[in-house]
């Protein structure tokens, strides 16, 4: 079994919504709308990531993806169920198989480490920074030991320029 498929996607996409849900409530519900430019608004953006880590996920574990709940809180809560539920040998193949989606106007066909690699993991990251920017920009204090769950740094540090 090679579960490199299913290491490289669905662990990370649970850590990464898991960092969504606690960035979440420590900003608070009516942050959410906060954008940067024109973007869509934090909470969109954050949805469209949970979105994103099914898209990518269930057919690469050969399962359909599933209708998600429109509100956030409950689409967060089903993506990482589902997530939670999926196991390494639902993978077992999905190396072999190709991925035919669209993405915006694009119709493409990819393996599966194009399809994981150059599509699924950018866009799930670009949509869960823009929501974290948008909070940012409007004045969340937030720091990379929120987005990533990694670091640590003292209380008040600050990198100086």
């Amino acid at each position: 079994m090679n579960p490199a498929l299913y290491t490289a996607s669905v662990p990370v996409f649970r850590h990464f919504l898991g960092r969504v849900q606690d960035i979440i409530e420590f900003a608070g519900p009516q942050a959410l709308t906060a954008r940067v430019a024109d973007a869509f608004p934090a909470g969109q953006q954050f949805s469209t990531a949970a979105g994103f880590a099914m898209r990518v996920a269930c057919p690469l574990a050969g399962r359909e993806v599933p209708d998600l709940p429109q509100a956030l809180a409950p689409r967060l809560a089903v993506v990482r169920a589902t997530l939670g539920a999926m196991r390494p040998e639902e993978f077992i193949g999905a190396e072999n198989r190709r991925y035919a989606h669209v993405a915006g106007t694009a119709v493409l066909d990819q393996s599966a480490d194009e399809f994981l690699f150059l599509f699924g993991l950018p866009n799930f990251f670009f949509h869960v920074t823009m929501g974290y920017a948008a909070l940012r920009a409007a004045g969340v204090e937030l720091g990379k030991a929120d987005f990533d769950g990694q670091h640590s740094y003292p209380e008040g540090f600050r990198f100086e320029p």
